[in-house]
């Protein structure tokens, strides 16, 4: 089955090479000029991948990540015509999973993109048919998902990621930056707030009692507690 591109781009000079490109590699592309035509795109294209610019007129590209609601596996990949890292930050932190600055080559976006899919959609062989489990948790790992007396909980890709690593590895004490090489696994220029905002909003879509099983190691990173089953 063709993997979907959702490309979003206020400049048709933009939109129409990648769509060529994207297309010629056997995808399957549609295309948005706006953060608003996106959101709409989205709801009823389902992507597995969009590529989206930061600045775009009616709703920018940091605004269109915060409106999504539910990604359901869907990655994210932000341009960026600006060298402030601050976007670059806001984006990832508003659930992006990577970004580029243009001017960019269109291969490396396909390699990055091919990189993203894999990381997605692609369970390793001990992965499959696993479930880990914590009283009424259960994570699913050969279908990337959780759930919490059996009502599923909407984690985005990084979120999803940081959970599986941590409980996996119970009772081990992971630093911040290495959080952030082997979650984000990219040259992450933003710091490592963006670990501290992850397990937060982590600890809130758990919900009560089990935001209490990541805990905070004081002045080195986080852990996973030792009573996950």
């Amino acid at each position: 089955m063709q993997e979907k591109i959702l490309i979003v781009d206020d400049e048709k000079s933009i939109v129409d090479p990648l769509t060529y490109a994207f297309r010629r590699e056997g995808f399957q592309v549609e295309n948005a000029f706006n953060g608003k035509e996106a959101l709409e795109k989205i709801s009823v294209f389902k992507p597995d991948i969009m590529i989206s610019d930061i600045m775009m007129p009616v709703m920018n590209g940091l605004d269109l990540c915060r409106q999504i609601d539910d990604k359901d596996g869907m990655g994210i990949i932000l341009l960026t015509a600006k060298d402030d890292i601050i976007d670059r930050v806001l984006g990832l932190e508003f659930g992006a999973d990577d970004y580029l600055t243009k001017p960019f080559d269109i291969r490396e976006l396909l390699a990055r993109t091919r990189s993203l899919l894999r990381r997605l959609k692609k369970p390793s062989i001990a992965e499959e048919k696993k479930v880990i489990s914590f009283n009424d948790l259960e994570v699913i790992l050969h279908q990337r998902k959780v759930m919490k007396s059996g009502k599923t909980i909407d984690l985005t890709p990084k979120e999803y990621d940081l959970l599986v690593l941590l409980i996996s590895n119970k009772e081990r004490i992971f630093r911040r930056d290495e959080l952030l090489d082997l979650v984000w696994g990219i040259e992450y220029i933003g710091g490592t707030r963006t670990v501290d905002i992850h397990i937060q909003r982590l600890r809130k879509k758990l919900g009560s009692p089990h935001q209490h099983i990541i805990q905070t190691v004081f002045g080195i990173g986080y852990k996973m507690s030792g009573d996950v089953k």
